[in-house]
């Protein structure tokens, strides 16, 4: 199973656009994780009109109306795998083992809201950040992750979309 991951997105923006090596994995997934802050409705219901399924967590810019839509946390199964999702993952010191004990029996957890990607795999958890496709911040290239999960395996891969 391949698992497309994205994070902070903050669409709509002007003329901001995913980048199309994004479009294309995310096409192509049997499952879209978004880490938050995907800022609008019209853009949550664009990435939901790709194809695979898509299951994201409430970010701290994303409007009202995802709110209503997307939890703070969540869950979800992926061919045997659990991943937990959640957009803030708190101060650097101590998050990890933070983030592990959050999501309990959970084989990797994905996080956003640094714009920064991050993987790392720790005491068997793999503690993930997409980094951004579109607005890399302080992150020298604009990033999301792919992961490949089989059997409760999960294999993650940075994808550098764009710079």
């Amino acid at each position: 199973m391949r698992v497309a991951v994205v994070s902070d997105t903050h669409m709509p923006r002007g003329t901001r656009r995913l980048p199309e090596a994004c479009l294309e994995r995310l096409r192509a997934a049997d499952l879209i994780l978004h880490g938050g802050d995907v800022t609008g409705a019209a853009f949550w219901e664009e990435l939901s009109s790709l194809g695979p399924p898509v299951y994201g967590v409430r970010g701290n810019m994303d409007e009202p109306a995802l709110g209503e839509v997307l939890p703070m946390t969540r869950v979800v199964a992926a061919d045997g795998s659990r991943i937990g999702v959640v957009h803030i993952p708190g101060p650097v010191a101590g998050r990890e083992a933070r983030l592990t004990a959050r999501f309990p029996g959970c084989a990797a957890v994905v996080f956003g809201h640094t714009h920064l990607p991050h993987v790392e795999l720790v005491d068997g958890v793999w503690i993930l950040n997409p980094g951004s496709p579109t607005e890399r911040r302080r992150a020298p290239r604009r990033t999301m992750l792919e992961l490949r999960v089989d059997g409760g395996e999960v294999v993650p891969e940075l994808v550098h979309v764009g710079t």
